[in-house]
């Protein structure tokens, strides 16, 4: 009993110490977010027709803007804390909460996909690539990884819509709704990531086909195939599982530009739309939402990486 109590210690005390890096972090990301949004010119109400002063003192008042930048600090982290992250600016009628939640799943769903395409197709070409070191296929391949990493998404994402909306008219050129508007943006999303996904993998397949424990292998007979499934895959995958965190960052801030080219009501696009705007709670509660599922993601990624590679553990 003592031991299992012994052993469960440092897995509770990192537990324990990860949630408190958590809640420091995502603190800290809000009170910056905060400052930052305050310290910009301009007034989420300096677009609006000019008011009288007793209809502009009721809006200060219903959006606590009369009282001082640390009280309104306190009072929205209170909210925050329970749960509210209050009215917004720019669409009077919602709540942060509701813009959100109808938000949060389409871009999930965006970037989710886009991901699952990343990983798919670049450890496929990666390992197709290394496979074929040297050869016309290798070379062709990691050409086309470098064109792109090369390409910014605010640019693909235009062209994309040339091609398969303007001019094929195999795809809409935007909107949401239909299984056929997830088509371009996960494609605009997901390709920087094909790339580099590919260009990681080959690099570490590489590595491990000239391990030595593989050419041990190699000369007891083992085949090609087993050799690859069996023993040079799964640690070969090791960067790739560390970059899954980067990429999800990668996404996430592309989406941004992606939502906003193809009118897909996501996080990205309130975003920028409440950036633009000063609307300051819904920009607060969007960084707030991505900050703590970008935690939560870096946590499980950890996790993986600890049980793909347990010496990662200690």
């Amino acid at each position: 009993m003592r031991s299992d109590s012994r052993s469960r210690h440092p897995v509770v005390a990192r537990l324990g110490s990860r949630v408190l890096e958590a809640v420091i972090t995502l603190w800290l990301l809000a009170t910056l977010c905060f400052v930052l949004l305050r310290a910009a010119p301009g007034g989420p109400f300096d677009a609006e027709k000019v008011a009288p002063p007793e209809v502009q003192a009721a809006l200060d008042a219903q959006y606590r803007l009369d009282q001082s930048l640390p009280m309104q600090y306190l009072a929205w982290l209170g909210d925050a804390v329970r749960g509210d992250l209050g009215p917004s600016f720019q669409y009077p009628d919602y709540t942060v909460n509701q813009l959100i939640g109808n938000a949060l799943p389409v871009s999930a769903l965006n970037g989710g996909l886009a991901l699952l395409l990343a990983l798919l197709l670049g450890v496929t070409l990666g390992v197709w690539a290394a496979l074929r070191a040297g050869g016309w296929t290798d070379r062709a391949l990691m050409l086309l990884a470098g064109l792109g990493l090369a390409i910014p998404k605010f640019v693909v994402a235009p062209l994309l819509v040339l091609l398969f909306a303007v001019t094929l008219h195999w795809l809409p050129a935007g909107g949401w709704g239909e299984w056929d508007n997830v088509v371009l943006p996960v494609i605009a999303l997901a390709l920087p990531n094909i790339a580099y996904c590919a260009r990681l993998t080959r690099a570490s397949m590489l590595d491990v086909l000239s391990a030595d424990y593989l050419r041990a292998a190699r000369a007891r007979g083992l085949s090609e195939t087993r050799l690859l499934f069996a023993h040079a895959l799964k640690p070969a995958l090791l960067p790739v599982v560390a970059w899954l965190s980067p990429a999800l960052i990668n996404v996430v801030t592309g989406s941004a530009v992606v939502e906003q080219v193809f009118g897909i009501p996501g996080m990205g696009r309130y975003f920028v739309q409440g950036a633009l705007n000063r609307d300051y709670t819904l920009v607060l509660g969007v960084v707030l939402v991505i900050g703590a599922l970008i935690v939560a993601i870096n946590t499980a990624v950890d996790a993986l990486r600890g049980w793909m590679d347990p010496r990662l553990e200690g």
